[in-house]
């Protein structure tokens, strides 16, 4: 028998539980947890200001939503591998985290170095800036 599928008897546990609970709860259900809405709605709030903002092309731009989107991608992806490994999750998980405190650094800088948001007539040009020489 797998030892993923393994299951506790009465006799493991002193006869506290029961036959069919498993040692490695079930795993999915990333779409319920908050931490998986909120990077989502980081995502849409992100490329939709990329988009309205930010130059296409523009490497900045590419970062922001990359973090974005990876942040979402690995929280997902780090619930389905719950069920099979935990490390793993964990790993996905820090992942997520990372990402996500990226975009937040990046975000930081926007807010800076840009005095004017107004549609179609600031774009950032951030490939030479660099805040330690401001």
């Amino acid at each position: 028998m797998n030892s993923f599928l393994k299951t506790r008897t009465d006799t493991d546990m002193g006869g506290t539980m029961s036959e069919r609970e498993k040692l490695i709860p079930p795993h999915g259900g990333y779409r319920k947890l908050k931490s998986f809405q909120v990077a989502q709605l980081t995502y849409d709030i992100t490329a939709r200001f990329c988009e309205r903002y930010i130059g296409k092309g523009s490497r900045t731009r590419d970062q922001m939503v990359q973090a974005a989107r990876s942040g979402v991608q690995n929280i997902a992806e780090g619930s389905q591998a719950s069920g099979t490994s935990k490390k793993t999750e964990l790993k996905l998980t820090n992942v997520a985290r990372a990402s996500l405190e990226e975009l937040r650094l990046v975000s930081a800088l926007l807010a800076e170095t840009s005095e004017e948001w107004e549609t179609g007539k600031t774009y950032l040009k951030m490939e030479n800036h660099n805040p330690a020489l401001s």
